[in-house]
């Protein structure tokens, strides 16, 4: 069997195969909570991302082509079985794209705080990206020397974290594991949306949960008519007391969710 293209880490016994796929500045392991909690029903998968992670970087980023490189990884892991495919913001993205290019691949699909259309709140990454680019890895000796010296652009202390978890020793010295320089220029493209392509194709017909945080800024209501369109079999569930990052804020909640979306009969 061939290896697959992207970084993946699977787990579980038995049941249907479910891939989570992380978003920006994510990794696979971001959702390892959540796998845990439902391994008893389920062979989840973690992937990383193209340019993430330890996948394989890209010349340039661009949505049709992480989804298939998602589905060559499926394929490679398992060639026979549909997968249920959980996406959150970026990965999000990729997920519906991959369920709306490769039907036969994919049996359900949630999506999590991200919507089939251009996103603006994707503009606060510009910040961070371009203090990451501005950090002198030469001079960081210490985990908290990158905390500091990121504090500016960055000023949460969770954002903060999240995005230095990206940052790996590597000898005597430091260096980011995502492909920075692709993601900082193509910012914009993680941002949008393939608009033109996907007007091509026709809508996913299976089961689709939507799930959002209520503090959110990354779906508002001008998006459920192009996600009806899309996905006319979605159900969209608001989670209470979370922003963006749905699954660490409110894992509980995310678990129970995907455990009945996994286990209904659609």
């Amino acid at each position: 069997m061939a290896m697959p293209s992207l970084h993946a880490i699977s787990s579980g016994e038995a049941g249907p195969r479910v891939a989570f796929c992380h978003g920006l500045f994510g990794q696979g392991r971001n959702w390892n909570q959540i796998a845990k909690g439902l391994a008893d029903i389920c062979r989840p998968t973690l992937l990383d991302m193209p340019d993430h992670g330890r996948s394989p970087w890209t010349e340039r980023f661009d949505y049709v082509d992480a989804a298939a490189l998602v589905a060559e990884s499926l394929r490679a892991i398992d060639p026979d079985e549909p997968w249920i495919v959980v996406g959150h913001s970026m990965g999000g993205k990729i997920a519906m794209l991959l369920a709306l290019t490769e039907p036969e691949l994919v049996e359900r699909l949630c999506v999590v705080d991200i919507s089939p259309e251009a996103t603006t709140s994707f503009s606060e990454f510009e910040t961070y990206i371009a203090g990451m680019e501005a950090m002198d890895l030469d001079r960081i000796e210490t985990r908290a020397d990158a905390d500091a010296a990121l504090r500016d652009a960055a000023p949460d202390p969770g954002v903060r974290g999240f995005l230095l978890q990206n940052l790996r020793r590597e000898g005597d010295g430091w260096r980011w594991q995502p492909n920075i320089e692709v993601i900082g220029r193509d910012i914009a493209t993680i941002g949008g949306w393939p608009a033109e392509r996907v007007r091509q194709l026709p809508p996913f017909v299976g089961p689709v949960l939507w799930l959002s945080g209520e503090r959110s800024s990354y779906v508002i209501d001008d998006n459920d008519a192009e996600m009806r369109r899309l996905f006319p079999r979605v159900r969209h569930v608001t989670v209470k007391d979370a922003a963006h990052w749905v699954h660490s804020e409110q894992p509980e909640v995310t678990i129970q969710a995907l455990r009945a979306f996994i286990t209904s009969g659609g």
